[in-house]
């Protein structure tokens, strides 16, 4: 395989990093906010996801149109906010959770309890095909108004009875003549109901009623549950609304109906100079648990999260500017007597153990002088004597190897074996002698 550039490019390189950071960037996105992302509206549960006559998106984007920071949530964290909370439980919701949630938001912020009416359910199969397609995702059928037994079960400051009328008769059966939808009044408002079963709250005489039907049934009615407990720290309000149809998808098709709705919303938020609502859908099953990608962008974690990104574009940028131009990559394993020699040189540099040369590099220099003065061994005072009569002026070897083995600092070390090498050098074949 014949050497070449490298693989890719640098612009190429940097163009697969900005992809593959740009879908890192997208997948956090869509798991940290996409609170919609992936969920089906069309389950026919009473929520705000749903676009169904029985859920509440239309309220959700009437509350938005208005001004108000609206956030559907889908965390537990969501029932602790301080503005207006609102939460739409099913028909045999947990009375214990829903007590907890009321209690915890005594001196947090106000709530607006939306209950359940209608048992809805998607088109059927045995629908004709022309009918079905009519049908958009979400959509749903309207069966039978039923009232939640749940509220007969919560605390006595917020206890009522949640009944329907007319009064259902069992086995079912059907009016001689279909009932009329009644009308309502309150909040300086008044209209039709869109069906003509209504549900209603029998409320205790502490709570204030805000809007009633024609036969003065309570629709909706408002609870201080904190009323004397601190004058300085006043509870928020909680109101009921036992007629979902005024705040429904159904119901918001009739302008005074949405007037209503609206009017409801104002009531708790103006008390507390309120901008921001929360639907909540943890009641509906929509809960989530925190995960720390959600985490990584919310305060405190958002700075920690931007130090870290800037440090990853610090380090990119420096991998994309080399310190000089590329140099050739060597072989792992370099052959030949001098890169041993270098090799092992370089080892005895890095643990710097020059005092282990003294003694063998002495005994290799007079190897080699008695090698060129034609001595059997290389005998010190042998080869003194030798010096002596070819190199009569120079300095003895043995004076030249004390010198060596007596250094302890690497420049003397150094020194003194020059002194040695100096004189093997004198002595190769076509120096002149003295």
């Amino acid at each position: 395989m014949s050497g070449g550039g490298a693989a890719f490019s640098r612009a190429g390189a940097l163009a697969l990093v900005a992809v593959g950071i740009a879908l890192f960037l997208a997948m956090l996105a869509l798991i940290a906010a996409g609170e919609d992302f992936g969920s089906d509206p069309g389950d026919g549960q009473a929520h705000a996801a749903s676009p169904g006559l029985n859920g509440y998106a239309g309220l959700v984007r009437l509350v938005e149109a208005q001004g108000y920071d609206v956030e559907r949530s889908r965390s537990p964290r969501g029932l602790g906010t301080t503005g207006l909370l609102v939460i739409t439980p099913p028909a045999f919701a947990d009375p214990e959770a829903i007590d907890e949630i009321l209690q915890d938001r005594t001196f947090t912020g106000p709530t607006l309890v939306i209950m359940p009416k209608w048992r809805a359910m998607p088109p059927p199969p045995q629908l004709p095909p022309a009918v079905r397609e009519k049908f958009k995702r979400g959509w749903v059928l309207l069966g039978r108004a039923l009232a939640a037994p749940w509220a007969e079960d919560l605390p006595k400051a917020y206890r009522f009875d949640h009944r329907v009328h007319p009064k259902p008769v069992w086995p079912p059966e059907e009016p001689a003549t279909p009932l009329a939808p009644g009308r309502w009044r309150g909040m300086d408002l008044s209209g039709a109901l869109p069906a003509a079963q209504t549900l209603f709250a029998a409320p205790a005489a502490a709570h204030e009623v805000l809007i009633r039907d024609d036969g003065g049934r309570a629709l909706a009615f408002a609870v201080n549950p904190g009323a004397g407990i601190d004058e300085d720290n006043p509870a928020y309000p909680v109101i009921f609304l036992a007629e979902s149809d005024l705040a429904n998808n159904f119901g918001l098709a009739d302008p005074a109906r949405a007037a209503a709705a609206i009017a409801l919303v104002e009531r708790l938020a103006d008390e507390g100079d309120i901008t921001e609502v929360t639907f909540d859908l943890t009641l509906n099953g929509f809960g989530a648990s925190e995960n720390l990608l959600t985490l990584a962008f919310r305060p405190p974690f958002l700075a920690a999260t931007l130090s870290l990104l800037g440090a990853l574009l610090i380090v990119g940028w420096r991998a994309f500017r080399r310190f000089g131009p590329p140099t050739a990559a060597a072989p792992d394993i370099a052959f030949g007597k001098r890169q041993l020699i270098l090799n092992g040189a370089s080892l005895i540099v890095r643990a710097r153990r020059f005092k282990l040369l003294r003694r063998p590099y002495a005994a290799l220099v007079a190897r080699r002088l008695a090698e060129r003065l034609g001595l059997a061994r290389p005998d010190a005072q042998a080869i003194d004597a030798a010096l002596a009569r070819r190199l009569p002026t120079e300095e003895p070897f043995t004076r030249r190897a004390a010198r060596l083995l007596a250094a302890d600092k690497p420049a003397d070390i150094l020194a003194a074996a020059r002194g040695l090498d100096d004189l093997a050098t004198k002595l190769q074949p076509g120096q002149t002698s003295a």
